[in-house]
């Protein structure tokens, strides 16, 4: 399949999924690939069979938006988000949460396998607990795809997923086995994960900070991502914070968000 016949697929499918294609242009051809490989397990010669194909087997769009899922995952991906929070945003939310009912909420939304809330964890064990030892973390991961979730409670990881990590930081959250970098079990138990699809689900109770990053606002139609937002602004603390991909600098304004700080993709909520 050429580039421009897949272009014009994922221009035609995508809208029918609730996505947006220009979220996909950096990435269309992993997903490209995918859809070859669909394909061929179809036996369809073309894309324009395996279009067709979509239009008389209702059951096969659920696959392709399976397919269409993107997955890139590191720890202590855009690092300079992640010192911002350890110096600032965790500090302050923490002595709120102090002050009220003694425990500090975070949500990862999209967690893959589970590289975000663990570094999340990280930061505030070593340099948040310290100050606060009477206060408690829990961190809920969510994803939609089961296999990932797998992937996040097994906790281990090659090197290349750990290349951002400050060396303090790397020296101490991890245990190197057989089964590569493995999370260190003083980080594990503050976190837990489920399977849920952000777009029709959350999990249940009030967060102080809600991770969505890379996910609803680069991939989703845009009146999904109004949705998204709305579910936020509902299960955010007030005062709580929703931190979105380095690229959706704009994402988490509205009515219910103002920006933390100028430059960087952290939203309170008013």
């Amino acid at each position: 399949m050429q580039d421009n016949q897949c272009v014009n697929f994922l221009q035609w499918a995508l809208p029918v999924l609730n996505m947006r294609w220009q979220g996909f242009r950096k990435v269309r051809r992993q997903v490209c690939r995918r859809i070859d490989k669909r394909m061929n397990e179809l036996r369809l010669g073309s894309i324009a069979e395996y279009r067709q194909y979509l239009q008389d087997t209702p059951e096969e769009w659920p696959i392709l938006d399976q397919i269409c899922r993107i997955t890139i995952s590191r720890f202590y991906r855009d690092n300079v988000v992640f010192d911002y929070l350890a110096s600032d945003v965790f500090p302050a939310l923490t002595a709120s949460a102090r002050d009220k009912n003694g425990t500090f909420r975070v949500w990862s939304c999209g967690c893959a396998s589970g590289e975000e809330p663990y570094t999340a964890a990280m930061l505030w064990h070593y340099t948040i607990r310290p100050c606060f030892p009477e206060v408690r973390l829990e961190i809920i991961g969510t994803d939609i795809d089961p296999a990932l979730i797998g992937r996040a409670q097994n906790a281990c990881y090659r090197k290349s997923a750990l290349r951002e990590m400050p060396p303090a930081l790397l020296e101490h959250a991890f245990v190197e086995t057989g089964h590569g970098y493995c999370v260190n079990e003083s980080l594990r138990q503050y976190v837990r994960f489920e399977v849920q699809d952000v777009r029709k689900q959350s999990p249940g109770g009030k967060y102080q900070v809600v991770f969505c990053r890379n996910l609803a606002f680069t991939y989703f139609a845009p009146h999904v991502q109004e949705q998204v937002l709305r579910r936020f602004a509902r299960v955010i603390e007030t005062g709580g914070v929703l931190v979105t991909g380095s690229h959706e600098l704009h994402a988490g304004e509205g009515p219910d968000f103002v920006p933390w700080i100028g430059n960087l993709p952290i939203f309170q909520k008013i």
